[in-house]
């Protein structure tokens, strides 16, 4: 938990208490359905909350915002992003539907209301949305086709509405076969721990790129 008080001294006592639950919630749950790797469990806080929560350092979502996780898995980086907005609608879904199981379990259990879970294929979904949200769950030519037409035409952010995509390691090459013009915020602007030096924000406007 230190980690997330540390970078975000400005939770309420609310928010703190959902955030410390998360470690004996996934801990558990991770025994029942695999959702998180066994030698990432013990570093959850900064690994899983820490790193879903770095996109909150480059935007501040504005209450009433729509969002859509895809690949969520466990729930990542949704339901922390979750916590830290509370007036921010979260769409979580991912296509193994145990995974969406534990998703909504640990929103009940620490009274996550913001969230709806699915159990579904990205390219099913036809609402649209402010922004996509995803954490390394495919490639970014596939990603793209995944998430056409699912953006809200009126921008309502200093940045326009688009992808803010978790991934690290070298991307050059993945990036120009993608065809995407994306901007990249290595999070070792945010985060001094080892763990951030090769990992990236990667944001792009709408499915057009």
């Amino acid at each position: 938990m230190d980690i997330i008080l540390k970078y975000f001294p400005e939770l309420n006592e609310h928010q703190t208490e959902q955030f410390r639950k998360l470690q004996a919630l996934y801990s558990y749950w991770n025994n029942q359905i695999n959702v998180i790797s066994r030698k990432d469990i013990d570093e959850l806080y900064e690994r899983h909350v820490a790193h879903s929560l770095s996109i909150a350092l480059l935007i501040k979502f504005n209450a009433g915002t729509k969002i859509l996780d895809i690949g969520t898995g466990g729930g990542f980086p949704g339901i922390p992003l979750a916590i830290l907005f509370p007036d921010v609608h979260f769409h979580l879904v991912d296509s193994i539907g145990k995974k969406i199981k534990v998703v909504k379990e640990i929103c009940n259990s620490i009274g996550l209301t913001n969230v709806s879970a699915e159990h579904k294929r990205a390219e099913k979904i036809k609402e649209k949305y402010d922004f996509i949200v995803s954490r390394a769950v495919t490639d970014l030519s596939s990603f793209k086709h995944w998430i056409k037409g699912k953006f809200k035409e009126e921008d309502h952010h200093r940045i326009k509405n688009g992808v803010l995509y978790l991934k690290g390691g070298d991307l050059s090459n993945e990036i120009k076969r993608s065809g995407l013009k994306c901007q990249l915020h290595p999070l070792s602007k945010y985060y001094t721990e080892e763990f951030f030096e090769t990992k990236f924000i990667l944001y792009w406007q709408n499915s057009k790129g």
